[in-house]
């Protein structure tokens, strides 16, 4: 089959997998002005999505996210026609690699995950990196694999869900969202959830100090998906509601709203 059809293929399944589920439930744990006040450059927002596609990411990954995008602060010239800055950098299949406004995800479960200690310079490096990247394709070439778990099957091995996402094009001008991310935080190197190996310590020849010390295998970008960046250790698990200031005696609950509704109602016939 010719490298034509099979790209006409992956456009259209990918048009396929970017529809929403009808009757998706929708629920969000972080109100718009909330998530404005307190993400910043260099996070992560995690969102759980609503389409075919995140669907299959959620059960290959055995997790609540299905995709990921990088704050990027203001990019110059980038803003929707009310004005509002494009601050994410993020890949979406059938679109590749976009810069994209916060109010995107309004009303969608997200979460923040921000990386620990990250110095200046190193955030100007991850930023630049991501901003470099838009307008490179996605990566169609693991939309078919991802297609194989919308479709009637013996069940996939566990051992193998998580490989299935690294079959990848190697292309790199081609990524997912996951591993653009991913790619740019090694260009640092930051870790992320890199194989930990313990190794003698030459300096400390006692035997209950034999293997203390550890060394960090960074692994290939394309294996990352999104719920890494919310189980890393290295990542900040950022809730706005509690950054803003969380008082559980200041909660309105429905029956005291509707007893003021009420009591105004009364006070006012």
């Amino acid at each position: 089959m010719s490298n034509a059809v099979l790209s006409a293929m992956g456009r259209g399944l990918a048009r396929f997998l970017a529809r929403e589920v009808k009757g998706a439930r929708r629920a969000t744990t972080n109100s718009d002005l909330a998530l404005r006040r307190t993400i910043r450059a260099g996070d992560v927002l995690l969102v759980e999505g609503a389409t075919r596609v995140s669907g299959a990411i959620k059960y290959l990954t055995q997790s609540t996210w299905s995709h990921a995008a990088l704050h990027v602060g203001d990019i110059p010239g980038l803003r929707e026609p009310d004005g509002e800055p494009h601050v994410l950098v993020e890949a979406l299949i059938g679109r590749g690699v976009i810069s994209s406004p916060l109010s995107s995800y309004t009303g969608v479960h997200t979460r923040i995950c921000r990386p620990v200690a990250l110095m200046p310079e190193d955030l100007a490096g991850i930023i630049a990196f991501a901003r470099s990247r838009i307008g490179y394709e996605y990566d169609l070439r693991n939309v078919f694999d991802l297609a194989r778990f919308l479709l009637p099957q013996p069940p996939v091995p566990r051992r193998w869900r998580r490989r299935m996402l690294a079959l990848g094009s190697g292309s790199p001008t081609r990524v997912i969202c996951s591993t653009l991310i991913a790619e740019a935080f090694h260009q640092v190197p930051y870790p992320i959830l890199p194989m930990i190996e313990e190794i003698p310590d030459p300096e400390d020849r006692s035997a209950a100090a034999r293997f203390r010390r550890e060394v960090l295998h960074i692994r290939h970008h394309s294996l990352f998906a999104p719920r890494d960046f919310d189980v890393s250790p290295y990542f900040h698990v950022v809730k706005p509601t509690l950054e803003l200031g969380f008082d559980y005696r200041a909660v309105t609950w429905q029956a005291e709203a509707q007893d003021a509704v009420a009591a105004a109602a009364e006070a006012a016939g």
